[in-house]
């Protein structure tokens, strides 16, 4: 999984098979550049601070972020730098356009020491997953041989399950939400999409060209993701010693942190067309039939920090 995304993103456009909450509405970007401010106000308002995007695709994110942040708290504008976390060289081209002044890494295991605030948009469903599946009374592991998955005996994951049921571990994300979890002066955001509670299941989909396909057909041709275990990641990041909030559903995150207001200011102001989309957006963005319910926010942070906004555990 990891080497055919590792392809598809240094020779695709993924936004030609996909569609994200950034590209959706500018509002989305501007009120968790107002989460950010938030944050660092939060955090005593330190002189120098990285504001950092895991997986910053377009870039447009990080640009409505900083843009919101310039107008609304130039303290913080000036006392932020910019790094994205990018290995797809054509992607970051197109984000050097956009946010001109960052810098970029392969791992988020490289950003600076220091006050840190970091936003990570559909960023974990990417990272590389492995599948058990429980057989009788032991269990095994799915592998790729060629075009199609094989099964050998493996130690059995922390969770139990029924027999033939399939459980899915993200050891990518659990040591990137530990690595940030251990660290001092930090505030982490991550919006995704996966059930609150650990479930067993298989969640690996591809996407090629706007639609569903065979995850092991033509690899590094299609979007490989599976669903995040927000449990599984909160529970790494408390025993890692940090502050855990969520997850709670994308919808009512986004009206918390002003995502209603901001939209109704900007379709005030526009021309009707513009209104209808913004409003549309936001539909998209909120609604539970939409991305609303599905989609959740975790935000993990120094236990030391104030709560952050948006979170009805905070």
């Amino acid at each position: 999984m990891a080497r055919a995304n590792a392809l598809y993103y240094a020779t695709h456009d993924p936004f030609g098979d996909f569609t994200t909450a950034p590209e959706i509405s500018q509002a989305f970007g501007e009120v968790l550049g107002a989460w950010a401010a938030v944050v660092w106000q939060g955090m005593g308002a330190p002189e120098r601070v990285t504001l950092a995007e895991l997986g910053p695709g377009r870039g447009t994110l990080m640009a409505d972020a900083l843009r919101a942040i310039a107008a609304a708290l130039p303290g913080f504008r000036a006392a932020l730098s910019v790094h994205l976390v990018e290995t797809s060289p054509g992607l970051r081209a197109v984000q050097r356009e956009r946010v001109p002044d960052a810098t970029w890494h392969d791992s988020a295991a490289t950003l600076p020491d220091g006050p840190l605030i970091v936003l990570a948009n559909e960023f974990l469903d990417a990272l590389p997953i492995r599948q058990f599946v429980r057989r009788g009374a032991g269990w095994t592991e799915r592998f790729v041989a060629g075009d199609r998955f094989v099964e050998h005996p493996a130690d059995p994951p922390e969770r139990d399950a029924e027999d033939g049921a399939v459980v899915e571990v993200n050891e990518a994300a659990l040591a990137l939400v530990t690595a940030l979890a251990r660290r001092r002066q930090v505030a982490a955001l991550f919006i995704d999409y996966g059930p609150a509670e650990s479930a067993p299941g298989d969640s690996l989909q591809a996407i090629r060209g706007g639609t569903p396909a065979d995850p092991l057909a033509e690899p590094g041709s299609a979007d490989l993701t599976a669903h995040v275990d927000f449990a599984a990641l909160a529970g790494a990041a408390r025993r890692a010693g940090a502050a855990v909030y969520g997850p709670t559903p994308q919808g009512p995150f986004l009206a918390r942190v002003g995502l209603h207001a901001r939209v109704g200011r900007l379709s005030r102001a526009a021309p009707p067309e513009t209104a209808r989309r913004l409003l549309q957006g936001l539909h998209r963005l909120t609604d539970p039939h939409a991305m609303g319910r599905l989609f959740k926010a975790l935000s993990v942070c120094d236990p030391e920090l104030p709560p952050p906004p948006g979170f009805d555990d905070a």
